[in-house]
């Protein structure tokens, strides 16, 4: 027991002097402040922007306004959009549009960002006009010297992230704590990492990289948040590390912003297989895999909690006096940490409620918790035995198309979907068969005067009775894009194309019913 207090008491005490350090290099940003004051004066490098769009025309047109008022001389930069699956008119805006290289991606489903940006990739291996990638996403608002400051970071760097500012307006208390975090997190942790010489996690939100990099590694990484820490530790191990640059600046709607950090196993799994490799002389790296087990707020004040009591009681390695010492270090560091973060009183008062809204996430999802939660709520618990699967999707109104999210989930059998609009969500009963959830999903949308735009709900859908119980797979009998083929094309439920066309809800039902009770 000696022994085990000896370590987390060390584990501690060595965040702790690097925490402090950490607020106290902080304090000063001349770096960036002189490098934001001269960046007109760089060379220009050719710059690739590449955006990646999925039914964002509210903003992809903002976006592609900001980036023609650019001040970068428009001979060094290209723009290249990608419109993944993109069915609310955005996939017309830019036909014509000389300045934009389009990249039209449809009748193969959504096939999501990392592929996408593949392709793309794939194509421009051999220009030789492109020194540096700058990749953002539709959603984003840029300033009009955005390009001119990647520009500058990019003389003194080879991989860059930038700072994400969100529009809090339309959030709800949990989120408004959350997001005062995530500025908290940004502007002192990332920053002074930065400011340091440490690695920063890529965000494929905003992310700058060069161009000969990419094509020594072969691709980028942006299936998911974990998989943008694992490539970021990559980045580290071949000498190119991320790093985060405050003047890179993009500002995202609340109603576009997703909350996302890696899962812990996660982190664990990347902890273990790269402690193997720490033994070298790229300390950047070997830091940076340490950073994976870095502990929150609560690991620190729980173990502080434990020695202090133990070394004022018992008999402990180092004397009490100094045992509180580092602590009171500790409240330094995190003093320090608020002056140059950028936070208002009502933010830093939200950051204060940070770890009680961490303690409680933590609590609530102990599986013996949730169960508990999910019996009295009659909610069925998301334990590791549910298969889940995300969808973008478009609701049609009267007057507009509007950009939402379905989850299809089957628990242990059980089949269910979960539909998102913004900050809101509705969730189906659980049913026996996922055409039944859809059914219930369906009938919900028609209520309110909404269209469900995915295959399963167009007049040239027809099911692939396959034997198995969702029935996932079907026939497309559209001409749509090409009258020359004649037989039906494969697809999924969850896909849709321009040529979509609205059937009625109880003729879609009633044809899977009967063809499945035939086979």
């Amino acid at each position: 027991m000696e022994l085990i207090l000896d370590i987390l008491y060390i584990y501690a005490a060595i965040y702790t002097v690097f925490f402090l350090a950490l607020a106290i290099r902080n304090l000063s940003d001349k770096k960036f402040k002189r490098e934001k004051k001269y960046s007109q004066y760089e060379d220009k490098d050719n710059l690739a922007v590449v955006i990646y769009a999925h039914n964002n025309a509210n903003t992809l047109e903002n976006l592609i306004n900001e980036i023609k008022s650019q001040d970068y001389p428009i001979g060094n930069f290209k723009v290249f959009l990608i419109l993944d699956n993109c069915t609310d008119g955005s996939q017309n805006m830019y036909n014509n549009d000389e300045f934009i290289h389009t990249i039209n991606i449809q009748d193969v489903g959504t096939i999501g960002k990392d592929q996408a940006i593949s392709i793309l990739l794939e194509q421009l291996t051999h220009d030789d006009f492109i020194d540096s990638f700058v990749f953002i996403d539709a959603d984003r608002s840029i300033a009009p010297d955005f390009l001119t400051t990647v520009n500058a970071a990019l003389t003194k760097n080879s991989v860059l992230s930038g700072e994400t500012i969100i529009d809090i307006e339309n959030f709800g208390p949990i989120d408004k704590i959350k997001a005062a975090y995530q500025k908290y997190h940004m502007n002192f942790i990332r920053r002074a990492r930065s400011l340091f010489g440490l690695a920063s996690q890529a965000d494929s939100g905003v992310f700058i990289i060069k161009k000969d990099i990419v094509n020594e590694i072969g691709d980028v990484d942006f299936k998911d948040i974990n998989s943008e820490l694992k490539y970021s530790l990559l980045l580290s191990k071949i000498g190119f590390k991320c790093t985060y640059n405050p003047n890179i600046q993009t500002i995202v709607d609340s109603a576009n912003y997703e909350f996302k950090k890696p899962r812990l196993s996660a982190r664990i799994n990347l902890f273990r297989n790269g402690i193997l490799q720490i033994f070298s002389k790229n300390f950047v790296f070997n830091e940076h895999v340490l950073s994976l087990i870095y502990p929150n707020i609560w690991t620190l004040l729980i173990i502080y909690a434990i020695v202090l009591k133990h070394s004022y009681n018992s008999y402990f390695f180092l004397d009490f006096k100094f045992v509180l010492f580092t602590f009171i270090l500790l409240a330094v560091g995190f003093a320090l940490s608020l002056v140059e973060s950028k936070l208002n009183k009502v933010e830093i008062l939200r950051l204060f409620m940070y770890p009680i809204y961490s303690f409680g996430h933590i609590i609530k999802n102990l599986p013996p918790v949730r169960k508990l939660i999910n019996k009295i709520t009659n909610k069925e618990d998301l334990s590791e035995n549910t298969q889940k699967f995300d969808v973008d999707v478009v609701v049609s109104t009267n007057r507009s198309n509007l950009n939402c999210k379905m989850q299809f989930i089957s628990d242990h059998g059980l089949a269910k979907i979960r539909f998102f609009y913004k900050n809101k969500k509705f969730t189906t009963g659980t049913h026996l068969r996922m055409i039944d959830a859809l059914q219930e999903l369906k009938t919900k949308l028609d209520d309110y005067g909404f269209v469900l735009r995915i295959c399963n709900c167009c007049t040239h859908f027809t099911p692939n009775v396959d034997g198995s119980t969702n029935m996932l797979k079907g026939f497309c009998n559209s001409d749509y894009p090409s009258p020359s083929i004649k037989e039906p094309k494969p697809t999924l439920i969850w896909n849709t194309c321009n040529d979509f066309c609205p059937a009625e809800l109880n003729n879609i039902i009633t044809e899977m019913v009967k063809e499945s009770n035939q086979d």
